[in-house]
């Protein structure tokens, strides 16, 4: 009898296969981490081949730890760190180069060049994004133009490209295809019609034979071709923050999920209409159920907050594990006036800050590595409060009923329970953990579930979403204000540091 769903979990740090039951509870997981490369200041890349034998390794795994077999499987969701840039060959399925990732900066130059004399909101009428080093279309044109041989082989249709999802669901099946929610972080896909621009790819340089096809979030796309789970179909593709808005179970406009990774991802749902930004945010594809109409959503993109506390651990070694920065910051009562301001890689929503990097500031004889720690987790909650306000002044503005007076919240930092405290501090807002944490691959396991039938509707989703903890704002109104303040002091010592 098929009782379960398992997801693919392509992240910026690891491949992880997970499975779930029909209650939406983890049933079984496996994981394995992929090496960082950083060639040059700024450069990120992965081995795309390495990711590959991970996630098939994980498929394997995680079969094996739970003793399911894989005829008790109904289907297969892939969800994916989302604009990572791959290029391979369309015959031998071989990458020409390393991935690009999402946090990569090696296009800054190239970013204002195609905004030309319009800046960086030339495409946003039409992609909901500004041209940014963030997206993948300008890291293809970048591989287009810096590995030998590639335009040309690119324009003879013999170059393929995607986003891990992409990547990912290729080796599986061996079908070069996309969901709409990927699709909408390449700048290369219109947001009203769902399809590839064809004015953006001829002035980007990007050929359409290299493109995949686009299809819903929740469908049967193929079935897995060999391996563990062989003949088992693939029925959902998510970007990862958007699968996590999905399982917060986040399907209403109004509702909104932050999701605490490697970076941070505010999502606020806004139905079926996209609502363009005035106040520095992303307009999104939220998710398509089929032939239904698509979700839209508002995003906010923090590039820096979990890598943050990897920073403080392995580059500055004053902690040995992440989860030592919870009690050496409660060893003191406040950050001793020390703002730690992390523009790594320039800063993103609202700001969208190439030129900045990053900055202690307020340092004074009294500071101590406790307050650097404490510093560290309220930048997380800083940078979460410029995205919320941020979304209430676009609501405000195109008088949009959105206010949002209960944020949920996933992903690995939110079991320190002194940042939730702190965020619903400085949000003045209750802060809610669910139940199951998991909600990114959650998220990516109800898609397909929903297209094999596993699951008959959306309410299946809300019935199974239930909250665990919820951490309700205890700071005076001065003090917030105080240290918001104090805050965007720091921030603006970030500006202009690179030409």
């Amino acid at each position: 009898m098929r009782r379960y769903v398992a997801a693919i979990d392509q992240g910026t740090t690891s491949s992880r296969c997970i499975i779930f039951d029909r209650q939406g509870r983890v049933v079984g997981i496996a994981q394995r981490e992929h090496e960082q490369i950083f060639p040059r200041p700024g450069w990120v890349e992965h081995d795309p081949e390495i990711i590959w034998r991970n996630t098939e390794f994980v498929l394997g795994e995680v079969l094996r730890s739970t003793g399911i077999a894989a005829d008790e499987i109904n289907a297969v969701g892939v969800t994916n760190q989302r604009e990572t840039t791959v290029v391979w060959d369309r015959a031998s399925g071989k990458p020409i180069h390393h991935a690009i990732v999402w946090q990569d900066t090696r296009t800054d130059r190239l970013v204002t060049e195609l905004g030309g004399e319009f800046g960086a909101t030339r495409y946003q009428d039409r992609t909901g994004l500004p041209l940014s080093t963030y997206f993948a279309g300008p890291k293809l044109r970048w591989i287009l133009d810096n590995v030998e041989g590639a335009r040309a082989r690119a324009e003879a249709g013999e170059l393929c490209f995607g986003t891990i999802d992409s990547w990912v669901l290729w080796q599986l099946t061996g079908r070069h295809i996309t969901d709409v929610t990927n699709a909408s972080r390449t700048m290369l896909m219109d947001l009203r019609t769902l399809q590839w621009d064809s004015r953006i790819c001829a002035e980007f340089g990007v050929p359409r034979s290299m493109l995949p096809e686009i299809r819903s979030s929740s469908e049967i796309y193929a079935e897995i071709g060999s391996g563990p789970l062989a003949g088992i179909p693939v029925a959902g593709i998510l970007g990862d923050q958007q699968a996590a808005t999905f399982g917060q179970a986040c399907l209403s406009p109004g509702e909104a999920k932050n999701t605490y990774g490697t970076g941070n991802f505010m999502l606020l749902n806004t139905g079926t209409t996209p609502v363009f930004s005035k106040h520095g945010l992303l307009t999104t594809v939220c998710y398509q159920l089929g032939g239904e109409a698509p979700i839209y959503a508002l995003e906010g993109s923090i590039a820096v907050t979990g890598s943050l506390v990897q920073w403080f651990r392995d580059n500055l070694g004053i902690i040995s594990a992440a989860d030592e920065i919870e009690p050496l910051a409660r060893s003191v009562e406040d950050n001793g006036g020390a703002y730690i301001v992390p523009a790594f890689s320039g800063l993103f929503a609202p700001r969208w800050r190439p030129d900045a990097r990053g900055v202690i500031a307020g340092l004074t004889r009294f500071v101590n590595k406790a307050h650097l720690a404490r510093a560290v987790l309220e930048s997380t909650a800083f940078q979460t409060r410029e995205v919320m306000d941020a979304m209430r002044a676009d609501a405000e503005s195109q008088q949009l009923r959105l206010e949002l007076t209960t944020l949920k919240v996933d992903g690995g930092m939110v079991g320190n329970d002194l940042l939730m405290q702190f965020q619903s501090d400085i949000l003045d807002v209750p802060v809610v953990r669910p139940v199951v944490n998991e909600t990114t691959a959650l998220g990516a396991a109800y898609a397909a579930g929903l297209a094999v039938g596993l699951w008959k509707s959306t309410d299946d989703i809300r019935a199974n979403w239930a909250a665990d903890k919820t951490w309700q704002p205890a700071m005076s109104a001065t003090d917030r204000e105080t240290h918001l303040a104090a805050w965007n002091k720091a921030v603006e010592r970030t500006y202009n540091w690179v030409d």
